[in-house]
Formats: C-alpha cells, sequence, structure tokens
C-alpha cells in the first residue's frame, strides 16, 4: 500500500487526469510512470528513447524538489538538466514524429462547442486538432534556469502547491 506521504492513488484514466493535475499528482504519475510505458512502443530503440526520457524526468524532478543543496547537487543537477534537454531531443527527433497525436475528446468537445457559438449553428464532428510534440514552450525552454535560480535564490520548497507533512 501507498502511505500518505509518499504516492496517492490517482484516477484510473491518466488523459483524463490532465486539466485538474495538482503537483503531487503530476509527481506520483511520473514515479510510476517507467513500468507503465516499458514494452508498450514497437521497437527496442523507441522503448529506450522513452524510458531514458522518464528517467531523465525522473532524476530531474527530485533534483528539483531537493529542499537543501550543495554545490555538488547544483553542478549534479546541471548536467541532469543537460541530460534531459538531450531526452527530449531525442524524442523530438526519433520518436515523436512517428505518432499521429489528437487532443483529448474534452478538449475537441470545448473546440466544437466554440467553434458553434461562432458560428450559431449546430455542426458536424470536427475531429481531433492534430498535437504534436511541442519542444518551443516556455515551460520547457525555462527547465535550464533553473538550477541557476536555486544558486541565487535558495530552493523552491516556498513555491509549491503540493500539501507537506
Amino acid at each position: 500500500t501507498f502511505g500518505q506521504s509518499t504516492i496517492w492513488k490517482f484516477n484510473n484514466n491518466a488523459s483524463a487526469m490532465k486539466s485538474k493535475l495538482a503537483a503531487r499528482d503530476f509527481e506520483d504519475l511520473l514515479q510510476c510512470s517507467i513500468p507503465v510505458f516499458d514494452g508498450l512502443m514497437p521497437t527496442t530503440s523507441e522503448n529506450n528513447i522513452i524510458l531514458d526520457l522518464l528517467w531523465d524526468e525522473c532524476a530531474w524532478h527530485a533534483l528539483a524538489k531537493l529542499l537543501l543543496h550543495t554545490e555538488t547537487t547544483l553542478h549534479i543537477f546541471d548536467k541532469t538538466t543537460v541530460s534531459l534537454g538531450n531526452s527530449l531531443q531525442q524524442f523530438s527527433r526519433q520518436v515523436a514524429g512517428r505518432y499521429y497525436t489528437t487532443e483529448l475528446p474534452q478538449k475537441e468537445a470545448a473546440r466544437g462547442q466554440r467553434h458553434a457559438a461562432l458560428v450559431k449553428k449546430a455542426i458536424k464532428k470536427i475531429g481531433g486538432k492534430a498535437k504534436p510534440f511541442n519542444l518551443d514552450t516556455c515551460k520547457l525552454h525555462s527547465l535550464g534556469d533553473y538550477a541557476a535560480a536555486i544558486h541565487m535564490f535558495g530552493t523552491t520548497d516556498n513555491y509549491t502547491t503540493q500539501i507537506v507533512s
């Protein structure tokens, strides 16, 4: 069983949680992700790329949430950030483009409702909008500054939304 200070039970449909993820939910999903994804991809190389990416994300997250850093841990954090960036680039180049991904059904429904309101008539099924993997986001861009910010301002334990026991 999982204790309250470790992994909390989360929704059976992780995709449906996207718009309602608390920090602890994201962390719990990340901690459980490697065994879930292991073996899902059709090729060994894709599987290894995804597992390496998940490992780097878990390591980066663990270092980011440390409550006490030293010069050594910040150096490790910098190296882990570089490794995470490389893993994201490799995933983007070698895996993400091979799969056609679309928005979630509830996002599609919301988009359809917005479109219907604009047109003021019933619309036929629009279909899910393509949602390719995107490396050009503010969140990914700012990962490289995280260790430097901790070095300058201290740890981010005062800025979490997670319940600390």
